[in-house]
């Protein structure tokens, strides 16, 4: 597919701290209030969230982190992101090219309800505080 080839690069600390100042810049822009009430990302223990340079790069943006369990099943990144949904969309459908399909997700993004996204983050807050709860034990669904 052409898409992942042009866009095709490792996902490394530094990387990560562009997307990381890019996110500031987009929230700066459009939700200027988040920025004062706090940014707390989600992070398991992968490395280009470990990093140093990640680590320093969030303090100086005085934002807090929300630790992830290591390896736990309970908060996988995908029960709480579109993915599924948009796995739905896509299937059984053949784009002619890949700028056919880049602009088929870009619209169904922007359609996408916020209410879909507040959704998927409460169902977030619930199972985080369950693990909470039992120390970070699995937690059935």
């Amino acid at each position: 597919m052409e898409i992942a080839r042009r866009n095709t690069c490792t996902i490394n600390a530094n990387r990560y701290c562009e997307t990381l100042r890019k996110l500031r810049r987009a929230i700066q822009n459009r939700r200027r209030g988040m920025l004062s009430g706090g940014i707390v990302p989600l992070h398991d223990n992968a490395r280009l969230h470990t990093a140093a340079a990640t680590q320093e790069l969030l303090d100086k943006f005085g934002w807090e982190i929300f630790d992830h369990p290591p390896y736990s099943p309970d908060l996988a990144p995908s029960d709480f992101q579109p993915f599924l949904t948009l796995k739905e969309f896509l299937g059984g459908k053949r784009f002619g090219s890949d700028e056919e399909l880049e602009n088929a997700v870009t619209t169904w993004l922007n359609e996408l309800a916020a209410e879909e996204y507040d959704m998927r983050i409460l169902k977030l807050v619930g199972r985080y505080a369950k693990c909470l709860n039992v120390g970070g034990d699995y937690v059935e669904k």
